[in-house]
């Protein structure tokens, strides 16, 4: 069988795909340091205040020379979506569908390109970049596919039993507008190209903003948007502080929007949009703190590879990373000391190498964030079974490197165990009996990912209790992390979503529209 890329699949990749990473790497190293401007209407804008963006592995290396915009050009972009939705709202749905399956082609020709990037800018291994990249072309293909298999959402109804006269109800899904895309920076890819394709899909116009830190990287990817030929206006992307120009762009005069990032953010936008004149849909995606049970019935060499894979996978700065794991009393010493081995193993360092699982965190916030939450840690009588420390000495003192770390003996009532640290830091308690360990699995305000290790039976009874948008058992491809669209379509309940509806699966795209029904009385 041919080799297909998932997260599921990346842990045992052909040959090939490392050739051409390290080939598309060496090429982009080239290419450094040179400036991007925004992108509205279809032309480049630069503004009058630059930042450099700086990589993570290495603050030395400049990667890019970035936009710093303002309330000015947050306007422009509004104002240039504006002026393009009649026509591309218009469109017929089939032409949308040809010009985002042209843009997915652009990017799957550019994948390595595009991954070695999002390495370098992000700090995430080969595998998982090219996974961001790959998980993008299918998030936007899928979008694609619901609306041909849909045949463009125009349904017909009943008929009304009038006598004399003959009844024709439609059902039409039309788009709503101007959609704003705020994208994080774990998965700068994905969690811009998804909704920014199921947005375009559907008839909107867009603007992306995307998170400082990565801004390199999606301007990388709306130029895949602009090479597939969409007219002027329909993709915006601007860059710069999301504390002004993102304020900026959430106005009443944006139709829709989709957040993902923290829950206190994600609030705030959905305040803010509250407060217009009539309510606007907008699709949040909040963060979680997502717990794995592990079954004295568990096979333990499974559940040790899929917890470590996701606690760990991108430094644990993944809204669905394995952050707390709930052991069972009788197998909890053993378990956990397989735990210890399985992290001890991991490799930290430069992510391009292909030896490596652990890159740098994100930033020095985030660098110091391990370190305060790490003293808390000790403060308040947990201990840390590995890790606890930040890397020092040689590369270790260029980027932000932060040890796995397994963290015992933390009492269930301290704040980090509902608290959301998005590092890869991951405590550990024990249970006696199953009910109590889905009490504390579900008592957070969260509810994204969840895994599970036990016996068959076992297994029902999580999947009937468990309070999360995706629930994964028995997995040793990941405890909590690793959906994929088609497959597995993520999203989250509680705090951690606002939708009910999971990316990448069946009901997501018409999150995108609103219904219209038409009556003719013949």
């Amino acid at each position: 069988m041919e080799f297909k890329l998932t997260y599921a699949t990346m842990f045992n990749p052909p040959e090939e795909l490392h050739a051409k990473y390290d080939a598309a790497l060496a090429q982009t190293k080239t290419q450094l340091g040179r400036e991007h401007a925004m992108l509205i209407n279809n032309q480049d804008v630069f503004a009058e205040e630059k930042f450099e963006d700086h990589s993570p592995i290495n603050t030395d290396w400049v990667l890019a020379v970035m936009q710093k915009g303002n309330e000015t050009h947050a306007l422009q972009a509004l104002a240039a979506a504006r002026k393009a939705f009649p026509g591309w709202s218009r469109t017929p749905w089939q032409e949308r569908v040809k010009l985002l399956r042209k843009a997915s082609g652009q990017i799957e020709t550019r994948l390595f390109e595009m991954a070695a990037a999002m390495s370098l800018e992000v700090g995430k291994n080969r595998m998982e970049a090219l996974g961001d990249v790959q998980e993008t072309i299918d998030l936007i293909n899928y979008a694609c596919d619901q609306m041909e298999a849909n045949h463009g959402f125009l349904l017909e109804m009943g008929k009304d039993p009038l006598i004399g006269y003959e009844a024709h109800n439609v059902s039409v899904m039309r788009p709503y507008g101007v959609w704003l895309v705020i994208s994080p920076f774990n998965f700068p890819f994905a969690l811009t190209g998804g909704p920014a394709g199921a947005a375009l899909v559907a008839g909107n116009t867009v603007v992306i903003k995307p998170a400082s830190d990565t801004a390199w990287i999606v301007r990388l990817l709306v130029e895949c948007f602009r090479d597939a030929g969409l007219p002027d206006g329909v993709v915006n992307y601007v860059s710069g502080p999301g504390s002004t120009l993102g304020q900026a762009l959430v106005t009443c005069a944006v139709d829709g929007a989709t957040f993902t990032g923290s829950f206190d953010v994600g609030s705030k936008i959905f305040q803010d949009f509250s407060s217009c004149n009539w309510i606007r849909p907008i699709i949040l995606e909040l963060g979680g703190k997502n717990a794995v049970i592990v079954s004295r019935h568990a096979d333990f060499e499974r559940a040790a590879l899929g917890i470590v894979r996701s606690a760990f996978g991108l430094q644990g700065q993944k809204c669905s990373a394995a952050s707390r794991v709930l052991v069972e009393e009788p197998v909890y010493a053993d378990f956990t000391a397989l735990l210890k081995a399985q992290t001890e193993k991991l490799t930290i360092g430069d992510p391009t190498d292909r030896s490596v699982y652990l890159g740098p965190v994100i930033n020095k916030n985030s660098f110091n964030e391990y370190q305060e939450y790490s003293e808390e840690i000790t403060g308040a009588g947990g201990k840390f079974l590995t890790g606890g420390h930040v890397r020092t000495g040689g590369l270790f003192d260029k980027g932000y490197y932060c040890e796995p770390s397994l963290v015992v003996d933390l009492p269930f009532e301290h704040r980090l165990w509902k608290h959301e640290m998005f590092l890869p830091i991951t405590t550990i308690g024990k249970f006696n009996q199953l009910d109590e360990a889905m009490q504390h699995a579900n008592e957070v305000n969260y509810g994204l990912t969840a895994g599970f290790y036990g016996s068959p039976e076992e297994t029902g009874w999580f999947f009937d209790h468990i309070q999360a948008g995706v629930a994964y058992a028995n997995r040793p491809q990941g405890a909590t992390t690793g959906a994929w669209p088609g497959f597995q379509p993520f999203g989250g309940w509680k705090a951690s979503g606002s939708s009910g509806k999971n990316s990448g699966g069946r009901y997501y795209l018409p999150l995108y529209m609103h219904e219209q029904i038409q009556t003719i009385i013949q």
